[in-house]
């Protein structure tokens, strides 16, 4: 797995496959380049770029206080320019979403177009409670097995998921050691995350309105606890042009690899080459 070095010294790895329009995928919260295992066979013609955040997955863990949606943001472009890429489509799920956003406000010649996997400019109270449950804390289940079984029985607004698609899931998600689960990211993100006095919710709109004039897709689980549906309503009357899915059976987030989410996927992939062959 091939790496590059921060700013700041540490080692973040990353995936690079296939040839074609370069597509930057950035993964959620706690999670990692595995992310896009599921939708990565269903996309042809793209260079798929999936990188590990720091203190994630295969990446060096670094001071907690690095742990930001900014810094992640530069560590983004700084592959991108360890690549020699100029610009590259971003799909983002959840974090990697609000990362997209960033570099937009940021960065906007570097973005080809934007696809964002249940995230928005508003996080619902609930789902933020949710992540708070688990987030930087060991699970009880000692083995791949149980905790696939486990989400399957606790996950609310999943159905008809197979018991292989949550192994390959949790997988992505824990190490399996003779002393149970271990994560797969820094446990410190909880305490960047989380930690320090409660702040107001900043306004998040005018890094959706940065969007503009790039091609957007939007993915929303029908039953998604992070995404409501006033939100999507709202960011679909912004963009009416933007490409948009809904996807029954799915909470937060989407496997992509659903025939709802890659008919959009698709749509806005071909309106992301259709921009690059008006600029180059």
């Amino acid at each position: 797995m091939p790496a590059f070095d921060s700013e700041d010294g540490l080692r973040l790895h990353y995936h690079d496959e296939g040839e074609g329009l370069p597509v930057l995928c950035l993964a959620g919260l706690t999670r990692n380049a595995a992310d896009f295992d599921h939708v990565a066979p269903h996309l042809s013609g793209v260079r798929l770029i999936r990188p590990d955040y720091r203190g994630r997955g295969r990446s060096d863990h670094g001071d907690p206080a690095s742990y930001t949606v900014a810094q992640e943001a530069r560590d983004a472009l700084r592959l991108l320019d360890h690549l020699g890429i100029a610009r590259a489509a971003i799909l983002g799920t959840s974090r990697g979403g609000l990362i997209a956003m960033v570099i937009a406000t940021t960065a906007k010649e570097r973005l080809t177009g934007v696809a964002l996997n249940d995230i928005g400019p508003e996080i619902a109270p609930e789902g933020l409670k949710v992540i708070e449950g688990y987030l930087g804390r060991r699970p009880a289940q000692k083995t791949f097995d149980e905790a696939a079984r486990f989400r399957a029985e606790s996950w609310t607004g999943f159905e008809g998921v197979p018991h292989e698609r949550w192994l390959a899931e949790v997988r992505g998600h824990y190490e399996e050691t003779p002393e149970g689960l271990e994560l797969r990211y820094d446990p410190r993100l909880r305490e960047a995350v989380l930690g320090g006095a409660v702040q107001p919710a900043p306004d998040l709109w005018p890094l959706f309105d940065a969007l503009a004039g790039l091609p957007l897709a939007l993915i929303r689980g029908a039953n998604s606890e992070l995404l409501s549906p006033a939100t999507a309503a709202e960011m679909r009357r912004r963009r009416p042009d933007m490409a948009f899915a809904e996807v029954p059976g799915r909470g937060h987030v989407p496997f992509l690899d659903e025939a709802e989410a890659l008919g959009a996927l698709n749509d806005w992939l071909a309106r992301c080459r259709a921009r690059e062959g008006e600029t180059t």
